[in-house]
């Protein structure tokens, strides 16, 4: 018999059933589901005073230096919290030997070239692109993240701001976080001022 995960789903008032550890078949369906449901970065861990709510700016979305002939990233997801701070998401699953250094170093490319390369009007349009390709209102969603009464157009200058100091945030998400990446995350959130870097762990149960 397999051993309890200590996780259950209740079904009707009185079956409980009992789920197991799965894994996400493919990165994408990993990326889909969280572009789907920002919600699951939990904002109220990462600022329990103030929780952070999302908007989804777009999926690969790319970055470069700006330098000829230098490489085009993508980077898995960017989001904007209601104080428009810049987020950038890579994702893995715990199989990805890339998840311990390799990605370490793509965010940290990430967070060196982003403030050069996007710009505010750059991100409201991806954000509009992306809102008219999910078949959502860009002016409802941001009602939904922003205090009421404030302005779109406030909120766009302090996405300008964030990025000019480079105030952004760098999220490793993956299904189990190594060891490895917790002490690296722990460390470079403790070095760096104005870039808050922390890791999620987002955990898929099944019913065996």
């Amino acid at each position: 018999m397999a051993e309890s995960s200590g996780v259950f789903l209740l079904r009707g008032e009185d079956s409980l059933v009992p789920m197991q550890p799965g894994h996400f078949a493919a990165e994408n369906d990993f990326q889909r589901l969280l572009a789907r449901f920002p919600e699951l970065l939990v904002g109220d861990q990462i600022d329990p005073q103030n929780p952070r709510r999302w908007i989804l700016v777009k999926r690969e979305l790319a970055i470069s230096t700006g330098e000829i002939g230098s490489p085009t990233w993508s980077i898995d997801h960017v989001f904007l919290d209601q104080d428009g701070i810049p987020t950038l998401v890579e994702i893995k699953r715990k199989e990805d030997n890339r998840l311990r250094r390799e990605v370490v170093g793509q965010m940290l490319d990430y967070a060196a070239n982003c403030g050069t390369y996007w710009t505010a009007e750059s991100l409201e349009s991806a954000f509009e692109n992306t809102c008219r390709e999910t078949g959502q209102l860009s002016k409802d969603m941001l009602d939904d993240l922003l205090e009421p009464g404030t302005e779109a157009r406030d909120f766009w200058e302090l996405v300008r701001t964030n990025l000019k100091a480079k105030n952004i945030r760098l999220l490793f998400v993956a299904d189990v976080i190594p060891m490895e990446l917790r002490r690296v995350v722990e460390f470079l959130n403790e070095q760096m001022d104005s870039v808050e870097v922390l890791a999620v762990e987002l955990r898929q149960f099944a019913n065996n």
